[in-house]
C-alpha cells in the first residue's frame, strides 16, 4: 500500500508541473520581445537538458542493470527511437506545429511507467526520476501553453483545463508499471531503454532545433544546466 501511495504522490506531483508551467505562462507576456524569446528558448533547452540527464543518469543505467547487462539493450534503444519516429509521423507532429505538447506526452508516459516499476523494485532512483519528470514538465508546460495559445486557443482557463487533464496520465501509467513490471525486471529494463531511445529521438528532432537562436548563448546554457541538475541528483542518490 505504501508503494502505491508513493507512486500516486510522485506521479501526481510530477504531472502537476505541466499545468503549473502553463499557469506561469498565462501571465501577461514579457514586454521585451527579445527577453521573452530568450526565456522561451532557454526553457526549451532546459527541459531538453533535463530529459538528456534523465536518460544518461537514470533510465539507461537502471535499464541495463535490470537486463543484467544484456546486449539486447542496444537494439531496444534503437527500437525506441524508431518507434517514436513512427508515432511522431503518424500524429503529424510537425504539421500541427505543436512539438512541445505531443513531445511532452511522448516522454511523460514511458517515464511514468518506468517510475512505477522503480518504486516496485525499491530503487533509490525512483524519487530522482520523479523529480526530473517534474522539472522537465515545468518548462515543457510553459512552452506548451504558449504553443496552444499560438494555435488559436485564446482562453487561458480552457488551455489550463486541457493541461490539467494530462495530470491523470501519470498515475495511470505509474500504476501500470508497478503492477505489470514489478515481477519482471527485464521487462522494466527494456521499457526504460525503449523510452530512452524515444526520448533521444525527440531531443534531437524537436527540442534541440527549437531551442537554438542565432547569436544567443542562453539556450545552450539551459541545456547544460538541465543536464547538470540531473547529474547532481544522481550523485546525491548514490552518495546517500
Amino acid at each position: 500500500m505504501n508503494e502505491i501511495v508513493a507512486i500516486l504522490f510522485f506521479t501526481i506531483a510530477a504531472g502537476a508541473c505541466i499545468p503549473l508551467g502553463g499557469f506561469i505562462a498565462s501571465f501577461e507576456r514579457i514586454r521585451s520581445k527579445w527577453l521573452e524569446q530568450e526565456l522561451r528558448h532557454f526553457l526549451i533547452a532546459l527541459g531538453g537538458g533535463i530529459l538528456l540527464g534523465a536518460v544518461a543518469v537514470v533510465l539507461v543505467p537502471a535499464g541495463v542493470t535490470s537486463m543484467q547487462g544484456s546486449m539486447w539493450a542496444i537494439p531496444i534503444v534503437l527500437a525506441g527511437g524508431l518507434a517514436f519516429f513512427v508515432v511522431e509521423r503518424s500524429l503529424g507532429l510537425r504539421r500541427r506545429e505543436a512539438p512541445q505538447v505531443l513531445g511532452m506526452l511522448l516522454d511523460y508516459i514511458p517515464e511514468a511507467i518506468a517510475l512505477g516499476g522503480l518504486v516496485a523494485l525499491g530503487s533509490g532512483h525512483a524519487a530522482l526520476l520523479a523529480l526530473l519528470i517534474g522539472l522537465q514538465n515545468l518548462p515543457e508546460g510553459f512552452n506548451a501553453f504558449r504553443e496552444l495559445h499560438a494555435l488559436g486557443i485564446r482562453s487561458a482557463r480552457r488551455t489550463l483545463m486541457i493541461m490539467g487533464s494530462l495530470v491523470v496520465i501519470g498515475p495511470v501509467a505509474g500504476l501500470a508499471g508497478y503492477f505489470l513490471l514489478a515481477d519482471v525486471p527485464a521487462a522494466l529494463g527494456a521499457t526504460m531503454l525503449f523510452a530512452s531511445g524515444g526520448i533521444l529521438y525527440l531531443i534531437f528532432q524537436d527540442i534541440a532545433p527549437q531551442s537554438r537562436l542565432r547569436r544567443h548563448w542562453a539556450p545552450p546554457l539551459g541545456a547544460v544546466v538541465g543536464f547538470s541538475v540531473a547529474l547532481f541528483g544522481d550523485m546525491v542518490v548514490r552518495g546517500g
